[in-house]
């Protein structure tokens, strides 16, 4: 078990933990059931497409792939990420990923809880991260069974609930609740804390201070991490939060990049009826403080977020006036790397942002290309301003839903973790600037003992992202004396 228990945690404070996941999205997630000792092994006998990497798995068949040359076992292999592990742990358990077959997992799994590493996992709300606060309605962009985790197969969990995929995608709410389901049916909840804001994580120096627990020169790592932060209700329920403070050997960050929404930074952005949330435009139709019969809502934004915005309101007869910088022809808008028959909703939304430019119309839609915001005024008055013109026009709108991409939120480290991005000038960015990490480790190469997973180093879809689990599970098991200890 997780050693003590006493503090706000159930933890004693002054034991150090070997391994603390911030966060409890897929990333921890999937981490958190490699180190509670399941193990991936390649099945005997199997069969890859990939002649490569078929020669290479015929000289392991049936031995535990964690203890492979993992970086030997995916040179060569290539596709929709630049994450070595994330290819090679998507082409064993889809070989057939992008192909559209139906090959079985080259994995097995068994668990062997003398391999297992004591970990905590600390999360804001339910198990599942940002899924748990996307709208519930939403389909999501990539498969539906791309969305799965280890060794529980999506598809077939959605069906026992009498529930079937979308043209093979599923809803928000489906896979928030089948993340919350894995870590049930897995026995991981004893390794998880809802409700747990992380304020301070910092290496401590090698002579720590007073009351910090000291760790023995070559136990698991170099430094020694202080992490603090409040426990409150995950639900966010009332009563005051509970501080704590607690040290770990290794932290995983793996926080996702949804903390902080992306902002224009003009005059007014502050104002109450600008929102950078789908979740408020939601609300205000529940409340029924927009409806058709209601000043227009104004969608700023030409990703997917902001087309399942203009979807939603119009789903809801809501007039939308939708505003956006690039040509509605741009080739670098996101629409063109989509199949028309798998997302036909977004090719919809695709083909009312062009219609200005076709000349047609569609009834309560506006489509405003290559415009930008200039500043919002109290009386609800947006301006805009056409940047092929320079004209500008003011605009009044019941609401202003800003959808211009998001941010990882690392206020909890010492500048907010500038210093250990791959260009540490600038603020860290999931597809601009992520963490300067190993790519087969994960491990951050400023500082031993600190890793990174997900969006922070660069993975976005949940289907490669499981790779740097395995690449961080096959590091930290590597150390000694960090396994057994559950």
């Amino acid at each position: 078990m997780i050693p003590g228990k006493t503090g706000a945690l159930g933890l004693h404070p002054q034991e150090p933990l070997p391994v603390v996941i911030i966060g409890n999205g897929p990333s921890g997630i999937c981490l958190s059931y490699f180190l509670s000792g399941y193990r991936p092994y390649v099945r005997e006998e199997v069969s890859h497409p990939n002649p490569i990497l078929h020669r290479k798995l015929q000289e392991l068949s049936g031995q535990p792939l964690l203890e492979q040359d993992l970086e030997y076992l995916s040179e060569g292999l290539d596709g929709r990420t630049p994450s070595p592990l994330g290819l090679l742990f998507d082409a064993l358990v889809r070989p057939e990923g992008d192909l559209g077959g139906s090959a079985e997992s080259l994995l097995t799994w068994r668990r062997e809880p003398e391999r297992s590493v004591a970990h905590l996992v600390l999360g804001k709300g339910p198990p599942g991260g940002a899924w748990q606060a996307m709208e519930g309605s939403m389909v999501t962009l990539s498969l539906g069974d791309w969305m799965e985790m280890p060794d529980l197969s999506f598809r077939d969990w959605i069906t026992r609930r009498g529930r079937q995929l979308r043209n093979h995608r599923a809803t928000t709410r489906d896979v928030a609740q089948y993340y919350q389901h894995y870590v049930e049916v897995k026995g991981l909840q004893e390794h998880f804390r809802c409700g747990a804001l992380v304020t301070s994580v910092r290496a401590l120096p090698p002579d720590p201070p007073l009351g910090a627990p000291s760790v023995a020169p070559g136990t698991a790592a170099s430094a020694l991490y202080e992490i603090q932060g409040e426990l409150g209700e995950p639900e966010g329920g009332g009563g005051s939060p509970t501080p704590f403070r607690l040290y770990a050997r290794n932290v995983v960050l793996a926080t996702g990049t949804y903390d902080r929404p992306g902002r224009l930074g003009v005059e007014g952005e502050e104002l109450p009826f600008v929102t950078h949330s789908v979740a408020r435009l939601e609300g205000a139709l529940r409340d029924r403080s927009l409806g058709p019969a209601s000043q227009p809502l104004l969608v700023v934004g030409a990703g997917l977020t902001a087309a399942d915005a203009v979807l939603i309101g119009r789903g809801a007869g809501v007039p939308v006036v939708h505003a956006f910088r690039r040509g509605a022809r741009d080739p670098g808008l996101v629409f063109h790397q989509l199949p028309p028959v798998m997302f036909p909703e977004y090719h919809k939304v695709h083909a009312m942002m062009r219609a200005a430019q076709d000349g047609g119309q569609y009834p309560g839609y506006a489509s405003l290309p290559r415009h930008r915001v200039l500043a919002f005024s109290p009386d609800g008055t947006c301006l805009l301003q056409d940047t092929h013109s320079g004209k500008t026009r003011p605009l009044r709108v019941a609401m202003a839903l800003v959808l211009v991409g998001s941010n990882p939120n690392l206020s909890f480290l010492p500048d907010e973790g500038r210093g250990l991005a791959l260009d540490p000038t600038r603020l860290i960015s999931a597809t601009r600037n992520p963490l300067d990490t190993d790519p087969f480790s994960y491990e951050v190469t400023q500082r031993p003992g600190l890793y990174a997973l997900g969006p922070l180093a660069g993975d976005g879809l949940v289907r490669f992202l499981q790779g740097g689990a395995m690449g961080v599970a096959a590091s930290l098991l590597r150390k000694p004396g960090l396994t057994g200890t559950l």
